[in-house]
């Protein structure tokens, strides 16, 4: 793309001069010399005086510089064909275009005329002004075809001229302004690349989804219209390079001629240069696409994060304000129910908490250019999820204990209750016989034998199975609960040892005597020790990073933006420094060149505008115009020659610092 940008502009084309070209009164046929030098032929031509000198120099100018630098640097032959005019004809053609032609000359061909008269005037005419014409080129004057013959080869002149070259003037014009066409359609293609991949690598990212999606929308539809206008200029470049060698595929005994050949180099060059631009554009453009669907993916990830950790958070809420342990089998059992609830409600966001985290692990292993905005909210949301599960666990257990207690404490106080029942309904007056207290007794051992499976465990044992859970109220119900059981306890034991006295000793019949209440003894409770707090536990979660650790860098086009990094550009320049030496070489041959051409101009033109001997060749209507004509080119070429081209061969070695030629300017 920086090769088509640079080229030169030609100060002619076809097109400027498509009239004065159509009139025919000076053609390059395309043959050459013996040593390859271009052939320009003017042809008979009746009103050739009358040419204005405008439209004569710019014919000229612009068929010299039809052939490449090479041919030209040979010298042009300059074929005269006067056979059917007069000297002063050959007089003022000689005149001509020993003033104003542009290229190098060889030799100069003049076809005398053919009368008797005026080809004698001829062969004085030429002795005599021979030195007027300022020609350091031999004149070679020809009495006809034949002897023109002798020194170029028929096969380089046209039919006109007794040779078998073919040629066309139409069919020569139209594929001119074709090549120059073609030439305009590269060059202003790869302007259109340059302005979009630039506008690519200045975009700023945008921060939603919604902006992304419409910047990806709009920069791609701007590609696919760009690679169609690249697909109708390679098609343009192949029809034409299919009708300049139409000649050839017709009939193979035909063959280009020399500038034909070079119109196919130019084409061809043309389509590779197109060719080249295509793949610079199409590989920045991958980069920039990717960039903008990673930034795509970004925004997704980071709107789903946001409303998954919402949700969570909400839920961690909710969690952290179920306190309650519950004071009842029935309470604690409706709280498991909420907690179920709970967990059953957070099951969804949680699987999406997971799948995301999950989806930004694949987004950092595709190399995403957001890794250190990704990695952390993957992490969040892994902890989020193992602090719910962990919390939900943790109330699991406490509701499990807070139920396994509530439900011993109930059967303790209905063993109680059933062993109270069972002593108020054995009757006193049946157990004052042998029989009867030894059935008393058999009573209460068989109800003691339940104790085991009904009673508290031990009060130590107790109290450390259940410390996290025991709060004031749950902790004075169960002493009362432990009392109660004590209580009842001491009860069997005094009615058994009753018993047993009775079922021990003979008595006779006595008249059966209410007994008085007695009120069981008073006695302290048994002091219960509440026992050392458990040391609250914390929680450490350690995340493993896969994958190596990311690397901070220079990204695209280009194109940084926000964490982002748009490559669009930055970006490094992914070509190979062969690549970059060939550019750089490249630019400083062409900026020699132009120094080089520049040398030309003010040697060649505006120091010679001073010359005194050539005053009578300028027109009059640039006589002391030469300020005008050439302003400040010398202060061009004085910076180019002695500044510009010296820094740029500087960079060979450092190809990077060659932006800051073009920069600080």
């Amino acid at each position: 793309t920086d090769e088509i940008m640079q080229q030169d502009i030609r100060p002619l084309v076809a097109v400027d001069i498509i009239e004065q070209l159509h009139r025919q009164f000076a053609i390059l046929s395309g043959g050459r010399g013996k040593d390859g030098a271009p052939i320009i032929t003017f042809p008979e031509f009746a009103g050739f005086s009358e040419i204005p000198d405008d439209d004569f120099l710019n014919v000229v100018t612009y068929l010299t510089s039809i052939p490449s630098l090479e041919a030209a640097s040979i010298g042009f032959i300059i074929i005269i064909d006067r056979r059917r005019d007069k000297w002063s004809a050959v007089k003022a053609s000689l005149t001509r275009i020993a003033g104003a032609f542009p290229g190098n000359l060889q030799l100069v061909f003049v076809l005398r005329p053919s009368r008797f008269i005026q080809r004698a005037i001829a062969d004085i005419g030429i002795k005599l002004y021979r030195d007027d014409f300022k020609m350091k080129v031999p004149i070679i004057m020809l009495n006809s075809v034949s002897d023109l013959h002798g020194y170029i080869d028929k096969s380089q002149l046209t039919r006109e001229l007794g040779g078998t070259l073919e040629y066309g003037h139409s069919q020569w014009i139209h594929h001119r302004t074709a090549i120059e066409n073609f030439a305009m359609t590269v060059k202003t293609t790869a302007q259109m690349l340059q302005t979009f991949g630039t506008d690519l690598a200045e975009t700023e990212l945008p921060n939603d989804v919604q902006c992304t999606e419409e910047l990806l929308s709009s920069h791609t539809d701007h590609h696919s219209k760009l690679k169609d206008e690249l697909k109708l200029a390679v098609k343009q470049g192949a029809t034409l390079l299919t009708c300049i060698r139409e000649p050839v595929t017709r009939s193979a005994n035909s063959k280009l001629s020399p500038d034909e050949l070079e119109n196919v180099a130019t084409v061809e060059r043309l389509l590779a240069q197109l060719d080249e631009t295509e793949k610079a554009f199409d590989q920045f453009w991958t980069k920039h696409h990717l960039k903008l669907e990673q930034c795509l993916q970004l925004r997704h990830f980071e709107h789903d994060f946001r409303e998954v950790k919402l949700t969570l958070d909400n839920l961690m809420e909710t969690q952290a304000g179920f306190a309650d342990i519950g004071d009842s089998v029935t309470r604690v059992e409706n709280l498991l129910k909420e907690q179920k609830h709970l967990e059953e409600k957070g099951q969804e966001p949680l699987e999406k908490a997971q799948s995301l985290a999950l989806h930004g692990e694949q987004l950092i292993q595709n190399n995403h250019y957001a890794v250190d905005s990704i990695r952390p909210k993957c992490v969040e949301l892994r902890r989020i999820c193992d602090d719910f599960t962990n919390e939900t666990k943790k109330k699991y257990d406490i509701l499990g204990k807070s139920l396994e207690l509530h439900k011993q404490l109930d059967k303790a106080s209905q063993w109680c209750e059933a062993g109270i029942y069972l002593l108020a309904s054995q009757a006193v007056d049946k157990c004052q016989s042998q029989e009867g207290a030894e059935t008393a007794l058999v009573e209460i051992e068989k109800f003691l034998v339940t104790a085991k499976e009904h009673q508290l465990s031990n009060p130590k044992e107790f109290y450390n199975q259940f410390d996290m859970i025991l709060t004031p109220e749950i902790k004075a119900n169960a002493q009362r609960i432990v009392q109660k059981l004590e209580d009842v306890q001491e009860m069997f034991d005094k009615r058994q040892v009753s018993l047993k006295k009775l079922a021990a000793k003979q008595t006779r019949p006595v008249q059966p005597v209410a007994p008085h209440p007695e009120s069981s003894p008073k006695r302290a409770s048994p002091k219960i020790t509440r026992p050392a707090a458990v040391e609250n536990t914390s929680y450490h979660f350690q995340v493993r990073r896969r994958g190596p650790a990311a690397q901070n860098g220079n990204h695209a086009l280009v194109f940084r933006t926000e964490g982002f990094y748009m490559y669009i550009g930055d970006l490094h320049d992914c070509l190979k420094p062969a690549r970059k030496t060939h550019i750089i070489n490249e630019l400083i041959e062409t900026e020699r060149l132009y120094v080089e051409e520049l040398q030309s101009i003010i040697e060649g033109y505006a120091s010679e505008m001073d010359n005194p001997n050539l005053v009578h060749l300028i027109p009059s209507a640039l006589q002391n115009k030469k300020e005008i004509l050439f302003g400040n080119l010398p202060e061009i070429y004085d910076f180019h020659n002695r500044i510009f081209l010296k820094e740029i061969e500087n960079c060979i070695e450092n190809p990077e610092l060659l932006a800051r030629c073009f920069l600080k300017r």
